[in-house]
């Protein structure tokens, strides 16, 4: 994700986040502080409206003692951490190949239609964006809005979940077909005699 043009030219944590970091690193070894970066990224993105500045990355490479360089490549690594501000929901089709295979194009056409916005674009209330794997191939295809999974997916599952959305309401997560967890669809074929091994 390309970062945003424009910066805020300070950044600093809250004092509540403050003591959450003392927390955080006190978890590493004094010379293992550097493996905070996630953590620490995570905390300044909940406290930017879901977004990261690059003063914050460079206040996280003070505190860890790091160059600010090693902050960037693990920010624009993971497509956790937004580089941009985002709308109030950020809504993340998985296009990754089980995805792909029942229907992830579909999902994506249809939330274009939905929400009057492309793939990767935003407006206040929604960002539309692809991810490469969302770890839920057994329920594609999968879309994840905030932190809630949404799964075995239609078109017409969309559509429910963009009117939810609009009517302020924050759609069910999980399977649209009531699977259970990663269960197979239909009956079980394996391990059906003789019980659990």
């Amino acid at each position: 994700m390309s970062m945003q043009d424009f910066q805020p030219e300070s950044f600093t944590f809250t004092e509540e986040n403050k003591s959450e970091i003392e927390k955080i690193l006190a978890r590493y070894p004094h010379d293992r502080k550097a493996s905070a970066v996630m953590p620490l990224l995570t905390l300044a993105q909940k406290q930017n409206d879901n977004w990261i500045p690059r003063a914050a990355m460079e206040e996280i490479a003070k505190i860890l003692s790091i160059p600010q360089t090693r902050v960037l490549e693990v920010a624009t690594f993971y497509t956790m951490y937004n580089l941009k501000p985002i709308g109030k929901h950020h809504i993340q089709v998985c296009t990754n190949l089980a995805c792909w295979l029942r229907g992830s194009d579909d999902i994506i056409a249809r939330f274009e239609k939905e929400l009057g916005i492309k793939l990767g674009e935003r407006n206040e209330d929604y960002t539309l964006s692809h991810v490469e794997c969302a770890g839920a191939c057994v329920n594609a295809p999968v879309v994840q809005i905030g932190v809630d999974y949404y799964e075995d997916l239609s078109p017409d599952d969309v559509a429910d979940i963009v009117a939810d959305l609009k009517a302020g309401q924050m759609p069910k997560p999980g399977s649209r077909i009531n699977r259970k967890a990663s269960e197979p669809l239909g009956d079980l074929t394996s391990l059906t005699e003789g019980g659990a091994v």
